[in-house]
């Protein structure tokens, strides 16, 4: 039961946070709904409401268009009051599975902002405000915030709006809280509720869906499996009208821990393997995770104690799920017992070692924030007294301003006077300025343009000849010098064939082997030089082995394309390439970064670039002095594709480059 109930926890991480985004299940008809929206000739509202559906549907599968979206909704919706407060709870959406601080941040502002407005819908992101804030700061506060604040506002919210759908989830998201603290009888009437509600009145929805896996994964702890079956099978019976639907990786999570409680591991495994396929699809990182360690707890129990510790070392490699420091805590004590249970008492004690010292600094960052709010109460009364005193203060000096008050106002009366006759002078003589400033400006402008244009011609005539000096030494390398190394080698083998004996050919074939080793190395100067695949095969493909060729062990590259065109020209095709591989070398030469995300997006004749890395970071004016003729020439390639670079850095931040082109002005 005690690994039971710390996989309930890890449960709950993830389930609570998907339980916010409440896509309809058939997610894609949704979708091009709302994209039907954006080219109609609907209203800024509608379409900055649109903007916001979408900004909150791509969160977790495509940061950029997210981020995209909430820029959008946010613009258009200035000049509505609501709309313009509703942008704080989608730009907590936005930041909801990787910056708790900010999501806090914006679903505190959302709750004040949204407060004036006495409507359904502002109730409803109200609630939805209150929940989120809850859990984000959960870690911090604990459970017993999160109950009050939905007992105290999200259900009272969502009563008050009326929406039925939303007041059966968060009755039902109670029900989740009360499962992890090990409430199971008591969660049961609350997941109850909801499923009676949401049954008759929704009987599709993915609020159901939720609420049936929910309410399964409780009775299943509180020893009530047929009841928790049929729960599963109500669940699976809506999901199968909607095979892409993003919930079928918790169907499978929760369906495997019922098989798990039932000791049919072959079964748990099988339903696991099936959440995997779809969750590796959607891009969902952390119910991903959790499906990988429910694999660990099916090995455990089967007692494949050797893959069961590979599961483990595998989620720690890749280190998603030991963000979360309790997530952590739980990883690293596993890892102790699975290599006790292998013998292995000498990483079991390495692996315990990081248990301690882990659990020590939680506990001394618990102290140093009780002593910091300590000391905050001490402040705050010492600056009561000093308020107290400068409100005696302000009393004495407001008499004083009474007296000179009169004197004050004829002074100011006698400055506007000399105020105006400055102002109508300097305006007479601005406008004679002007005149004579906008012909010069006129006549700059001219010579600015053509200088520019004088500039792209030389820039591309550089670029030009670049890639054809590069063409003409990568073929001299591998026709010329590689044909010519490779006749050595076979004209070397022949005379060792004829001159030398078996036992002394040792040596000789050393020197074969460096030879080969010559020819490799020759040749991969020649691809990088000119990337044959490229030429071959186009952009996406010369992407993909590129990054392949920086990946190793302890760097990951994240490829992701999407909508890349194939009748963008060989020439901007190479420009592209040229400007990603200089990027991607930076990136792993300086920034000593361990995961780099690389995304391509084409839309129409506007292409996107984006590069993410976890390293180092830089100061970026040092950074282009530094960097010399490599940055020099992406700025030249961008500038003459008519694009734009945009670098976002701070040290040991990680740094985020986007850039834009427009590839079909030289296509």
């Amino acid at each position: 039961m005690r690994f039971l109930f710390a996989f309930c926890y890890l449960f709950f991480i993830t389930s609570t946070v998907v339980a916010q985004q409440l896509v309809p299940v058939n997610e894609k008809k949704y979708a091009d709904s709302l994209s039907v929206i954006l080219h109609s000739n609907a209203s800024d509202s509608i379409k900055a409401n649109t903007h916001f559906l979408l900004a909150d549907l791509y969160r977790s599968k495509d940061t950029l268009q997210s981020k995209k979206h909430l820029g959008l909704g946010t613009k258009l919706s200035l000049k509505y009051p609501y709309l313009k407060a509703a942008a704080s709870f989608y730009e907590g959406q936005y930041y909801y599975n990787w910056n708790k601080v900010k999501a806090a941040a914006a679903f505190q502002n959302a709750i004040k902002n949204l407060k004036p407005f006495q409507f359904k819908e502002s109730y409803l992101l109200q609630a939805a405000s209150w929940y989120n804030y809850g859990i984000m700061i959960k870690d911090k506060e604990g459970y017993a915030a999160v109950m009050d604040i939905v007992t105290q506002h999200a259900i009272p919210l969502a009563e008050k709006s009326g929406d039925k759908e939303k007041i059966s989830h968060y009755n039902s998201q109670f029900g989740t809280i009360l499962m992890y603290n090990g409430k199971f009888e008591e969660a049961i009437p609350y997941n109850k509720k909801a499923i009676d509600l949401l049954s008759k009145e929704y009987p599709t929805s993915a609020t159901l869906v939720l609420a049936y896996i929910g309410a399964a994964t409780n009775l299943v702890y509180a020893d009530k499996k047929d009841q928790a079956k049929k729960y599963l099978d109500a669940a699976e019976e809506i999901l199968k009208s909607f095979p892409e639907s993003v919930n079928y990786p918790f169907f499978y999570l929760a369906k495997s821990h019922y098989y798990i409680s039932n000791s049919q591991f072959e079964e748990a495994l099988l339903e696991t393997e099936k959440g995997i396929i779809p969750a590796k699809k959607n891009h969902q990182k952390d119910v991903l995770q959790l499906l990988i360690f429910r694999k660990y707890e099916i090995y455990l129990h089967q007692q494949h104690y050797t893959a069961a510790k590979k599961v483990l070392t595998d989620l720690v490699a890749e280190g998603s799920i030991l963000k979360d420091v309790n997530n952590k805590k739980t990883i690293y004590n596993e890892l102790v017992k699975i290599n006790e249970l292998l013998h292995d008492k000498q990483e079991a004690f390495i692996w315990l070692k990081k248990y301690s010292t882990l659990s020590d600094s939680i506990s001394n960052a618990r102290l140093k924030e009780t002593i910091t709010e300590l000391e905050v109460q001490y402040k705050n009364a010492e600056s009561q007294k000093a308020i107290s005193a400068l409100e005696k203060e302000t009393a004495q000096n407001a008499l004083e301003a009474d007296k000179n008050k009169q004197f004050l106002l004829i002074l100011a009366v006698i400055c506007i006077i000399l105020l105006l006759i400055a102002i109508f002078s300097y305006m007479y003589y601005r406008n004679y300025k002007n005149l004579i400033q906008q012909k010069e400006i006129n006549h700059q402008q001219e010579i600015a343009e053509r200088t520019q244009q004088e500039q792209l011609k030389v820039t591309q005539a550089m670029l030009s000849g670049e890639e054809k000096e590069r063409g003409r030494i990568a073929q001299e390398l591998h026709d010329g010098l590689g044909g010519m190394l490779a006749g050595v080698k076979i004209n070397l083998s022949g005379w060792a064939s004829l001159h030398l004996r078996p036992d002394e050919r040792t040596e000789f074939n050393k020197i074969i082997t460096q030879l080969d080793n010559s020819i490799n190395e020759l040749r991969g100067v020649a691809r990088n030089l000119m990337p044959e695949s490229l030429l071959r095969f186009g952009l996406e493909t010369a992407l993909k082995d590129l990054c392949n060729f920086y990946t190793h062990h302890e760097l990951e590259i994240d490829l992701q394309c999407y909508n890349l065109q194939k009748d963008i020209s060989l020439a901007t095709q190479l420009h592209i390439y040229r400007i990603i591989q200089e990027l991607l070398s930076n990136a792993v030469k300086h920034a000593k970064a361990t995961a780099i995300l690389l995304q391509c997006t084409q839309e129409d004749s506007v292409f996107l670039i984006t590069i993410e890395d976890n390293g180092i970071g830089f100061i970026t004016e040092e950074a282009i002095q530094k960097n010399g003729m490599g940055l020099h020439n992406v700025e030249n390639r961008i500038q003459y594709l008519h694009g734009k670079m945009e670098i976002t850095t701070e040290v040991n931040e990680g740094t985020t480059i986007n850039i834009e082109l427009k590839i079909n002005e030289h296509d």
